[in-house]
């Protein structure tokens, strides 16, 4: 046995310690990450990138995004590697500008031996970010992929597009899941007004759920991202639905394994020495069972290690942002990544 499989073999009796008597797990993680205002910089007329230019006030220039690509890549390279040597299966995340930073993200040297494979849509948000998917081949093998228009009401944020929702369905190894990923809109012109452009996103995956739980409702499905609202707001709990509790759970029903870490006050991203939990990767009630065959839902974490923690400043204990205002603060992200173990049996 080599020493990755003697790793792998060390890390399946570690998270599956209290499963010791039942036999081993293998475990596949699912994860999001916010990659904060990835962009590069090369000008697109078609949208509002010049804060992020050589010549803007940010100075954003070669070496400075070479050195935030190296620190991301920094981070998703170490994400999950204490349960599986290869890391995650499949990595959410947002706040991309194109596929030109994704693909120069997957082939920097802390990724390149993963193979990590992208898949990514344009939306029409003004500020030209979109959201993304990164995968493992050697775990996940899309099917079908497609972006989903979110329509804004009037009102709320009418004067401005939002993110495409990224659907994709493929096979975890064996298994057949929906994965969708969002950045909800943002809670600027505050949380009350532009709540119903939430609501508006939500409800976009909400019909998308339905649709394939009307199907089939052992349907496994995966909904992350940056939801700009916490596990108890309106949007997650009235229009997705989505229970804190596993009790009670119906048929068809979403999981949201983020409440009990909100309500210790545990969060991903910081305001005003407040914290909330917008980064969230919340399950259908088909990943609870733990005696099926395929892969179940064995916890929640949210990677918060001690170097992506600020240490001095007015954002000190925060996550380590990119930006301090407009001096770059040789960071990573203002918000923390956040991702699922999945466990499935093995003889």
């Amino acid at each position: 046995m080599n020493r990755i499989l003697l790793i792998f073999a060390f890390a399946i009796l570690s998270i599956t310690s209290g499963y010791a008597q039942k036999g081993n797990f293998k475990p596949s993680l699912i994860g999001f990450y916010n990659l904060e205002n990835y962009y590069d910089t090369v000008n697109n007329p078609m949208v509002d990138d010049e804060e992020f230019l050589p010549n803007s006030e940010r100075h954003y220039n070669t070496r400075i995004f070479l050195d935030k690509v190296e620190r991301l890549s920094s981070v998703i390279a170490q994400m999950g590697t204490d349960l599986n040597p290869d890391g995650l299966s499949i990595l959410g995340v947002a706040e991309i500008e194109n596929d030109t930073v994704l693909n120069i993200l997957v082939r920097h040297k802390n990724l390149k031996s993963r193979n990590l494979k992208i898949i990514h849509y344009d939306s029409p948000d003004l500020r030209g970010i979109d959201v993304g998917l990164l995968y493992n081949p050697k775990y996940f093998t899309p099917l079908y992929s497609t972006n989903l228009y979110v329509q804004l009401p009037g009102g709320s944020k009418d004067s401005y597009k939002t993110r495409d929702i990224l659907y994709a369905k493929g096979m975890l190894d064996g298994d057949t899941v929906h994965v969708m990923v969002g950045h909800w809109p943002s809670r600027s012109g505050g949380e009350e007004r532009s709540a119903p452009a939430r609501a508006a996103a939500a409800g976009v995956v909400k019909r998308v759920v339905d649709s394939l739980m009307a199907i089939n409702l052992l349907s496994k499905i995966v909904i992350m991202g940056d939801l700009n609202d916490d596990p108890t707001s309106p949007s997650l709990t009235k229009v997705l639905g989505a229970k804190g509790s596993t009790d009670g759970l119906k048929e068809g029903g979403l999981y949201n394994p983020w409440f009990d870490f909100y309500k210790k006050g545990i969060g991903t991203i910081a305001y005003q020495d407040s914290w909330g939990l917008f980064d969230q990767v919340v399950i259908s009630k088909a990943w609870l069972d733990k005696t099926q065959t395929g892969y179940h839902f064995y916890r929640a974490n949210i990677f918060n290690r001690e170097f992506l923690v600020q240490k001095t400043g007015k954002y000190k204990s925060y996550p380590k942002r990119t930006w301090d205002g407009t001096t770059y603060n040789y960071g990573y992200s203002d918000h923390f990544p956040v991702f699922v173990t999945m466990l499935k049996k093995v003889n």
